[in-house]
């Protein structure tokens, strides 16, 4: 067992590592797997969901809009950088199932992006099958073309 020091002290380390940058759950967990004994890391897990520190569906839903904002992803990219950080796969389908509209706008949008930088340099063609093994669904690269030739 642990003192009520030793779980503050400790406490306050993985605070500072998560207040510094939102972390999911897995991501505390290798951090500091070992470095805290288990059952007191165990503790303070719970101890930091239950006060909101650790909410791994929140962290999904701002990466998602942090994705959305600064980069252009297809969908298929973002549900493997989310399971890169070791998140419930049922939590990621479930935001991605709910918000699927407006990231199929994203996608579409994405694509639109990458397409007009791309087609400086390389043939149509090309560009579809880029963007076709970035994992953009076809529909949404025909979006985007369509939306191009306008």
């Amino acid at each position: 067992m642990y003192t009520i020091e030793e779980f503050d002290k400790q406490k306050t380390k993985v605070l500072k590592y998560i207040i510094y940058k939102k972390r999911s759950e897995q991501e505390v967990r290798k951090k500091f797997e070992n470095t805290i004994e288990p059952q007191l890391l165990e503790d303070i897990i719970e101890y930091l969901k239950e006060a909101k520190y650790i909410d791994d569906k929140e962290y999904i839903e701002k990466t998602i809009n942090n994705f959305t904002i600064l980069k252009n992803l297809s969908i298929t990219q973002i549900k493997y950088k989310l399971y890169a950080k070791g998140l419930n796969k049922n939590d990621i389908e479930d935001y991605i199932y709910e918000h699927e509209e407006e990231l199929e706008e994203y996608e579409t949008k994405s694509a639109l992006n990458i397409i007009s930088k791309k087609l400086v340099s390389m043939e149509l063609e090309e560009v579809k099958q880029y963007l076709i093994k970035k994992g953009y669904k076809q529909n949404n690269i025909n979006k985007a073309i369509e939306q191009l030739e306008e």
